[in-house]
């Protein structure tokens, strides 16, 4: 006679779900320990910041004790000196300048013109009697003759400075020059590429000789000249 066995009494029909129950409250107490978290309780009071409302430094009232004032000054009055009226005023008597029957008509040759004060220094082209070049007092174009002889004068004086050679300069130099009133040169004044240039260009022009004066209304003036020197290297 076989044993017969209850099927709600077998414990290996319900083993895979319990199984899995227990996996399953395990896992969650693992996951609750991994994440639960301890606070301790600290003070948080490290100390008390008492600031003012009103940070203005109230200076602390002293008493300075102030030096007596100066004396004032007594003025003395200014003497009155009395100046006895005794001296004799000499009246102005003004006469009138109005023409009447007795003003007396002054002659023509009487009366004295006096003379105009021209300029002193006249244009070269303004000037009425250019000043005259040593050699061209005969010519009737003095003026031309003056700027033909200027260019005899440069060609025989001139002299290319060696400086300038080796450094290559070259250029015009404008120069400009005053005939005095007593015929002399002066004021000599040069603007050029460099000053080696413009040094030889006043150098020539000193040489210059002494000439007549030019003349405006019969009176000697003075008269500037203006005139470029070329320097050009072969």
């Amino acid at each position: 006679m076989k044993t017969k066995k209850n099927s709600n009494l077998q414990l290996e029909k319900n083993s895979t779900l319990y199984f899995v129950l227990g996996l399953t409250a395990i896992l969650a107490l693992i996951y609750t320990a991994f994440e639960w978290k301890m606070y301790y309780k600290t003070s948080t009071e490290l100390g008390e910041l008492y600031v003012l409302d009103d940070l203005r430094e109230e200076a602390p009232i002293t008493i300075h004790k102030l030096p007596p004032p100066p004396p004032p000054k007594i003025q003395t009055p200014p003497v009155i000196e009395v100046v006895p009226d005794e001296i004799d005023v000499e009246e102005t008597v003004i006469q009138s300048t109005e023409v009447n029957t007795d003003t007396q008509i002054v002659d023509v040759d009487d009366v004295e013109v006096a003379e105009v004060d021209g300029p002193e220094e006249i244009p070269w082209i303004l000037v009425e009697d250019a000043p005259i070049f040593p050699g061209c007092e005969g010519e009737s174009d003095k003026k031309a003759c003056f700027q033909e002889m200027m260019q005899k004068h440069i060609r025989k004086n001139f002299r290319y400075p060696e400086p300038a050679q080796e450094m290559g300069l070259q250029g015009r130099v404008n120069v400009v020059f005053t005939i005095h009133k007593d015929g002399n040169i002066s004021d000599i004044k040069m603007r050029g590429p460099h000053k080696i240039l413009e040094d030889e260009a006043s150098r020539i022009i000193a040489k210059l000789p002494k000439m007549t004066p030019g003349k405006q209304r019969g009176k000697a003036v003075k008269v500037p000249f203006a005139i470029p020197i070329t320097f050009k290297l072969q």
